[in-house]
């Protein structure tokens, strides 16, 4: 079973309650849930909060649409995976964040489809590493028994708070596939971290949602070109800020 797990939390020390922020009469995550559910290689998707009674409103907003619920650790953002992917009898899991609204069916299915077809070659796939996908759009897939391991041996602060560094760091132990697309479009920022990307974001909806409420990818690159400027607010944000964060503590913890 392929189950897709979203991890999302109210708490943000850059955009608190991001989740949650409206757009077009919806939140965040009820775009993302409901774009996410047009993948057609998914058997399921879950919704992994904390335990913390202000992400009652994320486990109502999953249950609203349909989807599973998982509430775990906060900050061991690993375990909460494992046992969520244990609850539910994953085979495979997808880690998808909640800070992706944008983010769309056709790029999940391409990288299942990739992780499914060359299950003999990898144990781990994503598009996130030698990156060619705009930031929002990144997806990672990997087998149980990889979580498995993963969650009993990694040690470090950005290993259990990102949940998959210590399969790509380890490729003596796991072997690890990557999805590119024909043209690098990684300098375009579409996901929600900061007040800047919900401009970025907010932007986007409002050019496209009105008139085709699935738009892709593709209608989204097109806007770029057609109008980068509804683009420009997040472009000098650095991707990744809150795993190179982590690796600073790390640091703390040798």
């Amino acid at each position: 079973m392929v189950i897709a797990i979203i991890q999302a939390r109210f708490s943000s020390l850059r955009l608190s309650g991001k989740v949650l922020k409206e757009i077009q009469g919806k939140t965040l995550l009820e775009h993302m849930i409901e774009r996410v559910l047009r993948a057609k290689k998914l058997d399921k998707i879950v919704v992994a909060t904390t335990e913390k009674p202000e992400d009652e409103a994320i486990v109502k907003i999953a249950e609203k649409l349909g989807v599973g619920t998982f509430r775990g650790s906060e900050d061991d953002v690993l375990d909460r995976f494992y046992q969520a992917a244990k609850e539910f009898g994953a085979a495979h899991i997808v880690r998808l964040t909640g800070d992706c609204p944008l983010m769309d069916p056709e790029v999940v299915d391409e990288v299942v489809n990739f992780y499914i077809q060359n299950q003999d070659k990898y144990d781990y796939a994503s598009n996130c590493h030698l990156v060619t996908y705009p930031n929002g759009m990144e997806t990672e897939v990997f087998s149980y028994e990889a979580l498995e391991r993963t969650h009993k041996e990694a040690k470090l602060l950005s290993e259990r708070e990102h949940v998959t560094p210590y399969i790509y760091k380890h490729p003596e132990i796991f072997r690890a596939g990557n999805v590119e697309r024909s043209s690098d479009m990684s300098h375009i920022r579409i996901t929600v971290d900061n007040p800047e990307d919900f401009t970025v974001i907010s932007g986007v909806f409002n050019e496209l949602y009105a008139e085709n409420k699935n738009f892709s990818l593709d209608d989204i690159l097109r806007l770029y070109r057609e109008k980068p400027e509804i683009f420009s607010a997040n472009q000098n944000i650095k991707r990744n800020e809150g795993y190179k964060k982590s690796l600073t503590e790390d640091l703390k913890q040798r």
